[in-house]
């Protein structure tokens, strides 16, 4: 009886060995889309872990599904996880750059952008290639934002230098690299109209008297007064990090 179930046991082994030898060896291209599966499963246990902190974007907070995306998207710009969730906004839908990351990832690559001019009224930026003696000038005005009718957008009314240089920045990196943007071709502030600034309220500073007076209500206590921190000035730091459609804006 054990004979039998030895012979019956090898018979099925070699039964599953002929099945798999019939089997084609996984292409190059298999292999690498399962190695991409396993990144993606890290990627959203990593996701739920983040989805409701303060580290992720409005736009993505309570999303893992989205933030994984976010995070894979990433990836494959060169940015790491926590610098993508700085970086990346959904905006209607679209996943978008925000300025000083798209700077980032084109001059990782090699290229140049230098910023010429930059005030309330006017931009000009220009930039090339890494393998490119021919520099393209890109030149955004308030002029040319009030023909789009974005003038009367809260962020162009508050920070249009800011917006400048956002709109000229999306602009001169398609222009230059496509290439290198990976399917993200837009600035987050192109899409939605933000500029990516924190508003903090300002205090005066203390003295003996104001610490020694009796306390008064929170109302009293509010001067009213906020400052804006970000003013558009060009980041030389921002390191964290085929053929495109018409942008919206043109």
């Amino acid at each position: 009886m054990s004979n039998e179930i030895a012979t019956r046991d090898e018979q099925q082994a070699v039964a599953v060995q002929q099945e798999a030898n019939q089997l084609p060896a996984p292409t190059e291209n298999t292999t690498a889309l399962m190695a991409w599966a396993q990144e993606a499963d890290l990627a959203y246990q990593m996701a739920q872990k983040l989805a409701n902190t303060s580290f992720v974007p409005a736009t993505l907070r309570g999303k893992p599904g989205d933030i994984t995306a976010a995070i894979l998207a990433g990836a494959e710009l060169g940015l790491k996880p926590m610098a993508t969730l700085k970086s990346i906004d959904v905006i209607q839908g679209t996943p978008a750059l925000r300025a000083h990351a798209m700077r980032a990832v084109v001059q990782k690559q090699g290229h140049q952008i230098e910023l010429v001019e930059s005030t309330p009224e006017r931009c000009v930026m220009r930039g090339r290639r890494k393998d490119s003696d021919t520099w393209q000038t890109v030149e955004w005005t308030t002029a040319r934002a009030s023909q789009l009718g974005l003038l009367g957008k809260s962020e162009w009314k508050k920070q249009p230098q800011t917006m400048l240089v956002a709109r000229a920045t999306g602009e001169l990196c398609r222009l230059i690299a496509s290439d290198a943007l990976h399917g993200m071709p837009y600035v987050a502030e192109e899409l939605g109209g933000t500029a990516h600034a924190e508003v903090v309220t300002a205090k005066a500073p203390l003295s003996v008297a104001a610490l020694s007076a009796p306390a008064q209500p929170e109302a009293a206590a509010d001067t009213g007064y906020s400052v804006q921190v970000g003013n558009g000035d060009w980041d030389h730091d921002a390191d964290d990090s085929t053929d495109w459609p018409p942008t919206p804006e043109q």
